[in-house]
Formats: C-alpha cells, sequence, structure tokens
C-alpha cells in the first residue's frame, strides 16, 4: 500500500480508507469474516431459541396415594405446556431409573398420607426431584409444576377451610423488568452481539493486517487511519444492524436508550480495533490470526459476567475482566439496549473505553510504522 509523500493527507486517507474496502472485498476470507458472517450469525443463533422457553419436558409422577387429590394434581399438571406426563407409577426406585437413563427430567412425588396432610394444613408432603444436567429445563419444570401444586391445592384448602386453622401462604409473583418472556434467546443473544462483532473485527483486521505485514509493509500514517476508519464503517453497520433489525425481527428487548447506544458504539468499536492493530502487529502471517479466536471467544463471554456472576469469581479474574473491551461492551449494551439506563450511568464504561483506545492506538501506530520483522 505505497502512497505519494507528496500527496495531502486527506487525500490519501480517503485513498487509504477506499483500498482498505477494495481489498477487504477482494479477499474471500476476511470479507466472510467481516461482513458476511454478521449476517449469518444474526440468523444462525437467534433460530436455535426460536421457543425462547423449553416445553414439554418428560417428567414422571409417582403417586403412592392414588386418591382424589392426587388424580386432580396430575390433571392439573397435564394441562402445563411446561411438561409432558412421561408415566405415572407407583414405584419411586422405577422413577429414579428413568432419570439416570435420561428418559424423564423430573420426578413428582405424591406420598400416601397427602390428603391427610392437607386436611391438617401441613404444608410438607410432595416432592420434586429434578436432574439437573440443563438448568434452564430444571427451572421451566420447576415453573409448571409449582403452578399447577400450588392452584390445586389452593382449591382443596377452600373445601377444608371451616375446619382447618391453616391459610396458604401469599403467592410471589415474578414479573421479569427487562427479559419480558424470560426466554433463553432474548438474554443470551443481546450479550453475545456485542461479542460477535468484538471477535469478527478481531479475526477480521488481524488477518488483513498480518497479510500486509508477509510483504513488508511499514503503516504511514493516512493508511493507518484508513484501516481504521474502514473498519470502524463495518464495525458500526454490524452493530446498528444487531441491535436494529436482529433484535427487532426476532422481538428481543430493545431500543431502551437508542441515543446513549448510538453514541457508545463509534466508541466500543474504536477500542476494539485498536486492540486488533496492536494484535496484529505481532503476527507474521495472516493464518496466526485464527489461533487468537480459537481459544478466546468462550472465556470472553465467561468473563463478561452475562453467563456467570462476576461476584463468584475470584478477585484477580474480575479485575482482569474488567480491563477487557468485550467485558465492557457486553454490560454497556445490554443496560442501554434492554434495561435502558440514562446515559450517566455508563459515563465511566465509556471513559475508559476511550482512554483504553488512546493507548492502545498509540502501540499500533508505533509497531505498525516502524517494524515488519517476524
Amino acid at each position: 500500500m505505497a502512497h505519494n509523500h507528496h500527496e495531502p493527507f486527506f487525500k490519501a486517507l480517503l485513498r487509504g480508507y477506499l483500498q482498505t474496502f477494495k481489498n477487504i472485498f477482494k479477499n474471500s476470507s476476511i470479507f466472510t469474516t467481516m461482513v458476511l458472517s454478521i449476517v449469518l450469525y444474526s440468523f444462525f443463533y437467534p433460530t436455535a431459541y426460536k421457543a425462547e422457553t423449553a416445553e414439554n419436558l418428560p417428567i414422571i409422577i409417582v403417586d403412592e396415594e392414588q386418591s382424589f387429590l392426587s388424580n386432580t394434581i396430575i390433571s392439573q399438571v397435564a394441562k402445563s405446556p411446561n411438561v409432558k406426563i412421561a408415566e405415572v407409577t407407583g414405584n419411586f426406585e422405577h422413577a429414579k431409573q428413568m432419570i439416570q437413563q435420561q428418559k424423564a427430567d423430573g420426578i413428582l412425588l405424591l406420598p400416601e398420607n397427602l390428603s391427610n396432610s392437607v386436611m391438617r394444613g401441613e404444608t410438607g408432603g410432595i416432592g420434586l426431584y429434578l436432574s439437573s444436567a440443563y438448568f434452564l429445563k430444571t427451572k421451566e419444570i420447576g415453573v409448571g409444576l409449582g403452578t399447577a401444586i400450588e392452584n390445586t391445592i389452593a382449591e382443596q384448602m377452600q373445601k377444608f377451610g371451616k375446619v382447618s386453622h391453616f391459610h396458604p401462604a401469599i403467592p410471589i409473583h415474578q414479573i421479569p423488568l427487562f427479559n419480558t418472556l424470560s426466554g433463553y434467546g432474548s438474554y443470551i443473544f443481546p450479550a453475545i452481539a456485542p461479542l460477535i462483532i468484538h471477535q469478527t473485527i478481531v479475526l477480521g483486521l488481524c488477518m488483513l493486517i498480518a497479510g500486509y505485514r508477509e510483504q513488508k509493509w511499514r503503516a504511514k500514517a493516512p493508511e493507518f487511519f484508513g484501516i481504521y476508519l474502514a473498519a470502524l464503517s463495518i464495525g458500526c453497520m454490524g452493530c446498528f444492524y444487531l441491535f436494529g433489525f436482529t433484535f427487532w425481527l426476532n422481538d428481543y428487548p430493545r431500543g431502551g436508550n437508542f441515543w446513549g447506544m448510538l453514541f457508545a458504539v463509534p466508541i466500543f468499536i474504536s477500542c476494539v480495533i485498536a486492540m486488533a492493530m496492536v494484535l496484529a502487529s505481532y503476527l507474521d502471517i495472516s493464518e496466526r490470526a485464527g489461533h487468537l479466536i480459537v481459544f478466546t471467544s468462550i472465556p470472553l463471554f465467561l468473563l463478561s459476567g452475562a453467563a456467570w456472576p462476576l461476584q463468584t469469581m475470584p478477585t484477580w479474574m474480575q479485575h482482569f475482566s474488567s480491563i477487557l473491551p468485550s467485558t465492557q461492551g457486553i454490560n454497556l449494551f445490554i443496560q442501554l439496549n434492554q434495561m435502558g439506563v440514562p446515559s450517566s450511568t455508563i459515563v465511566p464504561k465509556l471513559i475508559y473505553l476511550v482512554c483504553l483506545t488512546f493507548v492502545l492506538m498509540i502501540l499500533a501506530y508505533y509497531r505498525l510504522s516502524n517494524t515488519y520483522k517476524k
């Protein structure tokens, strides 16, 4: 990417900007990574979680009493969309074997003295045993069975209300503020979307710049900032596409703080670009860029705190995660898009990203303009 030393800066900058786009589109691997993959991911990820919640999960009911009350509870459970009764048995050991063989995800135990317990106003007796192999299933089975049992017991208690001093506890109503459907897709994709942009920019830019360095390239200022602006354009368009069209298409929570999101996107993308340029300055061939992505995507997501609370991680890991642009970006856009926090709340994150961008850009320019050695 040579240029005329007497060429005006802004003209050379525009040429570098357009040349970067040309090189990205010319290289099918980089074009697929930075542009096409965003479109593919926008349909691929949400499709896997289209149903939002798990339904018709198989359970075993162990009916030891076989009374009118237990039959009523079974009828109520059968109406729940969350669960599907795989079998009704009187043998608890048989039910345990079904769970161990993964033929069911839960056991509802209706004990022998169930009716007497309800008449005496006792709250214990009913047993619920859930397989913890898949926490989403566990939660949905608990919700389905809990609602059915609560309704049935409440009806029975009205019948026995005159002979018992028992009063059912006031039910707790859970009202989600941001993920109104309590759906897995509405939870996972808004968290993964900034990381998709992060990883595609890092991989694509590393491939592009490492390819230049194979040709003994040294960055001049117009070329350097031309690459930055081209990547910024692609990254911002990718963010707006995911946060706008994809969130709308799948009816995910969105638009909480629209203007704050518009302002934050170029800041986040700039930081990711600067980090990618620094990483690229250490690569000798473009194929090395793939090594960065293979082992970083899952750790970066886990360190964001979206999958597991950061507060439960070791202190050193919490501090390390706060340094990463991906952690700041994921939390930043969940706050803006889903929670709708005021812009003043996210100012500290933006200040950090801006400062980190300046530091990394200076380091990247120094390395790319002064060395091309392997």
